[in-house]
Order: C-alpha cells, then sequence, then structure tokens
C-alpha cells in the first residue's frame, strides 16, 4: 500500500482532489473482469443467438459509454476528455464464460484508472443483463487494475 488517501481532507470530510498543478502526461489504465456462465449460455452468446440482441457488441459499447460518464459516476472523479477507450471480450472456454478487457487513455492531469473499471464493470454487467434469461447464475469477478502507466506515482503492473 502506498501513500495517504487523497479524497479526504484533514477532519476526514470528502473533498475532490486539486490536480491544477500537476503536468499534463499520457496516461493509460487497463481493467479486467470476467462473467462465468454454463457452456450452453456461452455458446448461445458467441452464436449470436441471444434473445436481446448482440451482447458481445452491446457489452462494448455500453463499458466505452460507461467510461465516458465515469465522473457522473464516481462522486469524486474528474471529468476527463478521454482520447481512447477500447473494451475486449473474449471467450474463456475453461471457465466457462467471457474475460472483459477495458483500455481508458487520456493526455492530461489525473489518471484513467477509474474509467477502466467502470468500462470493465458495465461492460460485464450488460453480457449478465443480456444474457440472464436464460442464465440467473452467472457471476462477475475478478474486476480489477491490470496495468497503468503514466502520472507522477509511475507505472503499476498487477501481479498474478
Amino acid at each position: 500500500m502506498t501513500g495517504a488517501l487523497t479524497h479526504l481532507g484533514a477532519q476526514g470530510e470528502a473533498n475532490m482532489v486539486d490536480v491544477g498543478g500537476k503536468d499534463e502526461t499520457t496516461r493509460t489504465a487497463i481493467a479486467e473482469g470476467f462473467v462465468s456462465m454454463q457452456p450452453e449460455t456461452l455458446k448461445t452468446i458467441l452464436a449470436g443467438n441471444a434473445k436481446k440482441g448482440d451482447v458481445l457488441g452491446t457489452a462494448r459499447i455500453a463499458g466505452i459509454m460507461a467510461a465516458k460518464k465515469t465522473h457522473e459516476l464516481i462522486p469524486l472523479c474528474h471529468p476527463l476528455l478521454l482520447t481512447k477507450v477500447s473494451v475486449d471480450i473474449e471467450p474463456d472456454h475453461a471457465l466457462p464464460g467471457l474475460k472483459v478487457t477495458a483500455l481508458a487513455r487520456v493526455t492530461g492531469k489525473t489518471g484513467v484508472e477509474m474509467e477502466a473499471l467502470t468500462a470493465a464493470s458495465v461492460a460485464c454487467l450488460t453480457i449478465y443483463d443480456m444474457a440472464k434469461a436464460v442464465d440467473r447464475a452467472m457471476v462477475i469477478s475478478g474486476i480489477r487494475l491490470v496495468e497503468k502507466t503514466g502520472g507522477k506515482s509511475g507505472d503499476y503492473k498487477a501481479g498474478l
């Protein structure tokens, strides 16, 4: 664990961090999450036969839209002019389920970890929503920051 909690004032009150004095740098964050499901549910999704439509395409769009609205969802996040957001979804037949990987990038004064985490989370939630009619036992898990680059605190890469 590093450093103090930056969103707390001297008396413990919540506050938005002042990033005005920080340098603008290119910052990237990658987050991931998993949706485990029955093998038949995975087959249905991959075949494009879900009743609600294109599960993977819709989840990608939902994740991207969520990243752009992170500051509206997480109270002390700064609004950012994101330069890139991508959401990749791959089948994991061993799970069985889907692995979601979200990337967010900005050239700015604050990082994009929350945007990447929000994109991954909402993409996973969208997969659940679109396939719950066939599998209410799906489990969303493993939402985490995988990597971040840029900024004063330096780079981070999660261990296995």
